[in-house]
């Protein structure tokens, strides 16, 4: 690996020794390290970085001759990295200074191990699906950046009143969803607000999407696993004249009369995963599956 792109979303005092680890060992490597430029920015300001480095702002500015691209944060900073990276196929790997972080899978304290596995060629590419969106009357908002790795989420806008989201498989009606909101989510985010509204978790590789109900009216409305080849359409009925789309974390209002249309993406995200970890593991670590957490103090 020659040439690597750094992105953070955010910077605390507490992310700085990370961030002068993962440099050491990439210079060392003798590989030539580009940074996104506001992160690049917020870095020299708090006097972290000691050299000069060239830096990428937009998604114009990056290409294939780049070999990966590390993120430093949680998977919010994976979500809007993937904005930069898009269909240009350079895999990501994020190193987590958040707080759950299935998708950042690289321990503070486990860098340069996990650079040592990458550069040993130790390591599987997962690649993960994407959803597209379409409106008609089309909203500029969401044409523009008309993707999203984890959901895609219509939402009441007004918090005292329910919206009805009918929604149709393959153009044939399914049902009528009377709830607070609907997410359409991909394998990589059923971990995501999927699971806190009791969505299944899926399997990175699963060719699947899960529509899962945000506090649905009818207790009977569960959520359902579908094809990842099937079209989705939604029309929304709502007494407020706005309702809200939510593109991972790309919030956008939209008129009531507007009709939604859900595919799976022409393209996905490369994901790297060092050959010491697995999707597996992750889950296993941060959903506690398997330990007896009963005498275990809750403070």
């Amino acid at each position: 690996m020659k040439k690597i792109a750094i992105y953070g979303q955010s910077y605390s005092l507490s992310s700085e020794k990370e961030i002068q680890i993962l440099l050491k060992v990439l210079e060392e490597k003798k590989v030539v390290v580009f940074f996104e430029k506001q992160f690049y920015n917020l870095l020299n300001k708090n006097e972290t970085l000691t050299k000069k480095y060239p830096t990428f702002s937009h998604f114009n500015d990056l290409n294939n001759s780049f070999d990966l691209l590390f993120t430093v944060g949680g998977d919010g900073t994976i979500l809007r990295a993937v904005t930069y990276v898009r269909d240009l196929n350079i895999p990501i790997l994020g190193i987590n200074i958040g707080r759950l972080g299935f998708l950042a899978s690289v321990k503070k304290d486990a860098i340069k191990e996990a650079i040592e596995y990458i550069f040993n060629g130790e390591y599987t590419i997962q690649e993960r699906s994407l959803l597209s969106i379409k409106t008609i009357p089309e909203i500029k908002k969401i044409s523009e950046l008309n993707f999203a790795l984890n959901e895609i989420t219509i939402s009441k806008k007004n918090t005292t009143s329910m919206i009805g989201v009918k929604t149709y498989l393959n153009k044939e009606y399914l049902t009528n969803y009377w709830a607070d909101g609907l997410i359409i989510a991909t394998p990589t985010g059923s971990t995501g607000y999927s699971l806190s509204c009791n969505g299944p978790v899926i399997l990175p590789e699963s060719k699947s999407l899960v529509i899962t109900p945000i506090a649905p009216h009818n207790l009977n409305a569960r959520p359902m696993i579908i094809p990842d080849g099937i079209s989705i359409e939604l029309d929304v009925d709502a007494r407020e004249k706005k309702f809200l789309v939510s593109l991972d974390s790309r919030i956008i209002t939209v008129p009531k009369n507007t009709k939604i249309f859900i595919e799976k993406a022409s393209f996905t995200i490369k994901s790297m995963m060092p050959n010491n970890q697995s999707f597996l593991q992750t889950l296993r670590s941060k959903l506690l599956w398997g330990e007896d957490i009963r005498n275990k103090p809750s403070f």
